[in-house]
């Protein structure tokens, strides 16, 4: 269930006559718990209460208590010894008429009348597995609005089946966009009259909803109308009440759907909630799934937080001018010029969705005028920030229009709290020009022709008259261009043909690689081109941190570094998580860049161990994020002298021939003892990870005679050249010449071999690395260092190695994918001395015979983060102070200043090289 269908279940059941008997069944039920689920708990087989309530493990403990008992029942909730052996995350007791809740990790407490509960359904979003924020918990109001406002799209579909075609969805969403203003105007007194609008509608439209098009036509036609020059004229009286909006929101003709008697319901129900207190920005979220089919089952489940926001706002732009603010004091000149400055900063967001990142950023400069007013002493009376500094480009229409809407919203609400709830008022209509919202594809797009270069005040007019800027003194101060936002990720392999094409056509001629590059690239290259021509820009987008690490990064940071830009500011990778479900969200970074940065002005942000942010100013940050020089690491074909050779392993290309279950492997050896010789076990990637046991046939060329005379493996390879022969693939049609052999063998060891997985789970502390005999064969789903000294996998299971790959090397979505010539070949690495191996080699063994306490467990196992045997992790600890001695004389303190030592070590290690050449 989404966060909408909860809200609209626990409302229904809180205006629901109460049964206690069958009251907390309903509630667990409103949340989402399964038919199947609820009924063990009914029978009794898994409802551990005590206190004759009902006990789910790892959710809720809830109680009906005797009338006005509820406070003494939820304390024996708490006191119940079962109630923290079960793990319930809430307790709940209610007597038919108040309740009373309490989550145990937080300890907080709420209660209030039994028919308020749905007012409260977000504090107990947990108990269905979706995170909330505290903005949700305490202010129901923008998922329910986003409920009934779908219950009613959806319906108008249903009843106007023509304006579902595609030209007409765009009128249907600004339709929406109308009904939008007109519930929140009438909220907020911008109507003159409480309910103005819904009023209207109950008392001249018909129940069975036959006139009620006719009705909303001629209200959005009076709104059109200005009584001040005579327009009004044949308007019906009831209608002539409402002002003169303008602002070209009911400018246009788009028509009106039909109603029926369902969607006049909808249509009056979202009229009844008190629209005042929406939240632009998550309101606006919320609501882009409304229009859009495939996104319909995540209804209220967008959400950006607003501080997660300000990571990419703050440090772009927003902590400079509060820094200025600062130094201003009280001079009033000074404090003068912060606030001409304001007039002139523009945002930009190419990828704005339904304008959260605008919103925040007008509501936070809002703020900052409203201080230089008071240190000024001054009232404030017009705000010198007009919506028109704000710009958007959104593909989809109906986002568009609710982001054009919510700045208008978010403007309003400036007004009542900056210059007061009549001045507002006065203030707000007719409209003035909201931020400029294109629609359309941001790849296809000419960024300036959405924010064109501008240098000076110019005179700004709309439909509706002036844009309501507060024109300041002086003239010809350049103007401060701000390009942000949170634009799609999507890595090369999961983008529409389409996609591919976008990027084509914008990078293919310069960019060679360019089918590699994750989509969010784009953004990052128009926004780098839109700097080069628009030289007081900056930029920080928020993306996948792919396009900071591995092969994107010599693929498309030279475009940027190349054009004179430089990373000014970063935030090192954490979880851009929605109001989702089971916590989803994506692992990101933050990027901000802008010409000509002073070294002083570079600032490195990170969520510390104890989740706090922290950051740190550095004289450079280079393309991985990392305080150091711009370096790009490359593959590097040659191995280093000091370790050992790795490769790929031995590819097959034998339409599954060579390979044996434990079950064929006895069958055929005990049928064909003489077979054992060419039996050897197999490790692919399922088998090292998993700990699978499988077999392949492995034939020598001199030997190939011998194993043909054995039927059995005469018809597997017979099998292997038919299908090398018969394949699409023109590389492996030559291979059906040596059948009886896998298709690439890179080699065999004599003793032992280093067998390290080329994707691993990113979860995993440690890179998987394990010892092997020399009649093991490796797959190519893995890498190989044959008889390699046993101190290499000291190296590759470190701390310090993984945090080497995890940067420079691919991902494959988020796992690490490792690469001999981009991670092993370029890892630094000290010089070792003989102790310094015989050490190392001790802690590889160590780790070893740590695993080996623990068999049959597997790799997977053992590396279970949450399960990982201690004396493992000791063996695991004892390895990485080992090394990391080697490296600086003592540990690390965190990844980021393991990095920086081994960029440096790279950059001096690539110079020497270049020397020598």
């Amino acid at each position: 269930m989404n966060a909408v269908e909860i809200e609209e279940a626990v409302s229904q059941l809180a205006d629901a006559a109460f049964d206690p008997q069958e009251f907390p069944f309903a509630f667990l039920t409103a949340f989402g718990n399964k038919e199947a689920t609820v009924k063990r708990l009914r029978t009794g087989n898994t409802n551990k209460s005590d206190v004759g309530g009902v006990l789910q493990r790892n959710n809720i403990h809830i109680a009906v208590a005797e009338p006005s008992q509820t406070v003494e029942m939820l304390a024996r909730l708490r006191a119940s010894p079962l109630t923290e052996r079960q793990k319930a995350k809430f307790i709940f007791a209610t007597d038919g008429t108040h309740f009373e809740a309490e989550e145990i990790g937080s300890g907080e407490v709420i209660s209030g009348p039994l028919t308020e509960l749905g007012n409260h359904f977000g504090f107990f979003l947990p108990l269905a597995g979706i995170s909330t924020v505290a903005e949700v918990k305490n202010n129901p109001i923008d998922i329910k609005a986003t409920g009934r406002l779908n219950r009613l799209y959806v319906q108008i579909l249903k009843d106007n089946p023509d304006w579902q075609a595609a030209d007409k969805r765009g009128d249907l969403n600004r339709f929406m966009a109308r009904l939008i203003f007109c519930f929140f105007a009438e909220d907020t007194g911008i109507f003159n009259g409480d309910d103005l609008f819904t009023t209207t509608l109950r008392q001249m439209t018909e129940a069975d909803g036959s006139n009620t098009r006719d009705v909303l036509l001629e209200l959005f036609r009076s709104m059109n109308l200005d009584p001040r020059k005579g327009d009004r004229a044949g308007v019906k009286s009831w209608a002539d009440v409402f002002p003169y909006v303008n602002g070209g929101l009911f400018k246009d003709d788009i028509g009106c759907p039909t109603f029926t008697r369902t969607s006049r319901a909808y249509l009056l129900r979202a009229g009844e909630l008190d629209w005042k207190t929406i939240n632009p920005d998550i309101f606006g979220s919320m609501i882009q799934a409304v229009a859009d089919d495939d996104e319909r089952g995540e209804l209220g489940m967008h959400y950006t937080s607003v501080p997660n926001i300000q990571k990419v706002l703050d440090p772009l732009f927003l902590d400079d001018l509060r820094e200025q603010l600062e130094a201003a004091g009280t001079n009033k000149r000074k404090l003068f010029n912060l606030r001409q400055r304001l007039s002139r900063v523009r945002v930009f967001d190419p990828a704005c969705g339904s304008g959260n990142f605008l919103v925040i950023a007008y509501i936070k400069m809002r703020e900052i005028e409203d201080e230089i007013m008071r240190r000024r002493g001054e009232a404030l009376e017009r705000s010198a920030i007009s919506l028109t500094q704000f710009y958007g480009i959104e593909i989809k229409s109906f986002a568009a229009e609710i982001a054009r809407l919510s700045l208008l919203i978010a403007e309003f609400q400036c007004d009542v709290r900056f210059i007061g709830q009549m001045e507002a008022r006065a203030l707000v209509l007719p409209l003035h020009a909201t931020g400029t919202i294109v629609t359309g594809n941001a790849l296809r797009i000419n960024w300036e022709d959405v924010c064109p270069p501008v240098t000076a005040s110019t005179e700004e007019q709309d439909l509706g008259g002036p844009t309501g800027r507060l024109n300041l003194e002086g003239g010809g101060e350049e103007w401060e261009t701000y390009i942000c936002g949170n634009p799609p990720y999507l890595g090369s392999t999961w983008q529409s043909g389409g996609q591919k094409e976008e990027l084509r056509e914008l990078v293919g001629r310069r960019i060679k690689s360019w089918k590699s590059l994750d989509y969010v690239a784009g953004w990052l290259i128009k926004g780098s081109d839109y700097m080069g021509r628009q030289n007081t820009s900056a930029t920080a987008f928020v993306s996948t941190k792919s396009v900071c690490q591995g092969s994107q990064v010599p693929i498309l940071w030279p475009q940027i570094l190349d054009a004179g830009q430089k990373i000014f500011f970063a935030h090192s990778p954490f979880r851009w998580a929605n109001l989702a479900s089971h916590n989803a969200g994506v692992t990101v970074v933050i990027v901000g860049f802008r010409p000509q940065v002073t070294a002083s002005s570079r600032r490195i942000y990170e969520v510390g161990s104890d989740g706090r942010p922290t950051s740190k100013e550095v004289s450079n940050i280079n393309p991985y994020l990392i305080g150091g020089p711009d370096i790009i690491v490359h593959p590097v074909s040659r191995t280093p002298a000091n370790r050992g050779k790795m490769v790929w392993g031995n590819k097959p290309t034998d339409g599954g021939n060579f390979f044996l279950s434990p079950d064929e492997k006895n069958v055929l050896e005990q049928k064909f003892p003489s077979s054992r010789r060419f039996v050897k076990r197999f490790l692919g990637a399922q088998e090292f990870i998993r700990g699978d046991l499988r077999y392949c046939l492995w034939i020598e060329d001199g030997e190939r005679a011998i194993a043909e005379d054995i039927p059995a493996i005469a018809s597997r390879i017979e099998g292997v050249r038919e299908m090398r022969a018969n394949s699409k693939a023109a590389e492996t049609r030559p291979a059906a010449d040596f059948p009886h052999r896998f298709r690439q063998i890179q080699g065999t060891a004599e003793r032992h071999a280093l067998v390290v997985a080329r994707v691993s789970s990113e979860n995993r502390e440690y890179l998987p690395v394990d010892l092997v005999d020399q009649d093991t064969i490796i797959g190519d789903r893995n890498f190989a260092i044959y008889d390699a000294p046993i101190w290499s996998l000291a190296l590759i299971a470190s701390r310090i190695h993984l945090t080497w790959i995890a940067t420079v090397c691919v991902r494959m979505r988020t796992d690490f994918s490792y690469s001999n010539t981009l991670g092993w070949n370029t890892f630094p690495v000290p010089k070792l001395t003989e102790t310094d191996k015989i050490n190392l080699t001790r802690c590889a063994e160590d780790i070893l015979l740590a695993r080996e306490a623990h068999f049959p467990a597997t790799i997977a196992e053992l590396y279970d983060p949450e399960k990982m045997p201690a004396d493992l992790r000791a063996a695991h600890d004892r390895n990485d102070e080992t090394l990391e001695r080697i490296y600086i004389g003592r540990r690390f303190r965190n990844d980021t200043e393991r990095l920086e030592k081994l960029f440096d070590m790279y950059s001096k290690m690539t110079a020497k090289k270049e020397k020598a050449s």
